[in-house]
């Protein structure tokens, strides 16, 4: 992942983004540093180093398919929660 790391950068700034949604921990890892840890951090808005665009992390929705039924649905809600979060984000010129 980090050898990827100025390739993914370049590739953000070309782009420019208001906010970039980070599904699951290995996006997040990839963008935030080994040390990040989706569970603590999910659905906050953070900055991501070198770069001048906000981030929002959230588990990726495969693992709501994949997590123990019983806790299926409050985890989609979560899924959504962090999407809306991400949404909010975005100028109103976006939407």
């Amino acid at each position: 992942m980090v050898a990827c790391r100025p390739w993914l950068f370049a590739e953000l700034e070309s782009v420019a983004p208001e906010v970039v949604v980070l599904l699951g921990a290995t996006a997040a890892k990839a963008l935030l540093g080994n040390d990040f840890r989706i569970t603590e951090h999910r659905g906050e808005v953070l900055r991501a180093p070198e770069a001048g665009f906000q981030v929002v992390a959230t588990p990726h929705p495969s693992s709501v398919l994949r997590g123990p039924a019983d806790r299926r649905e409050s985890a989609f809600a979560d899924l959504v929660a962090d999407l809306g979060t991400a949404a909010g984000l975005l100028s109103k010129g976006l939407r």
